[in-house]
């Protein structure tokens, strides 16, 4: 799978099981995605769990930390720890 597909898919996932619920922000970070924007949708996605306080399991904060790696966005995840709630 070309890198394009592969972050794609990474993102996708993650926004399926994220905890977002505002139809607007989800279509927001699928329009990023579609234009090639994974990098952006991904931040996008990340900051609005953190301004709206969701809370994530720490397994799944794990997969933000290396999406985080994989895409070059290490920020993206600045003070996601403080949601976590198992």
């Amino acid at each position: 799978m070309e890198r394009y597909q592969y972050l794609r898919t990474l993102v996708s996932q993650l926004l399926e099981e994220s905890p977002l619920t505002s139809e607007e922000v989800i279509v927001d970070v699928r329009h990023l995605m579609s234009v090639g924007e994974e990098e952006l949708a991904f931040d996008t996605m990340c900051s609005w769990i953190y301004e709206d306080s969701l809370p994530i399991a720490s397994a799944y904060y794990e997969r933000l930390v290396s999406a985080a790696q994989e895409l070059g966005t290490p920020k993206s995840i600045d003070r996601l720890d403080e949601l976590i709630e198992d």
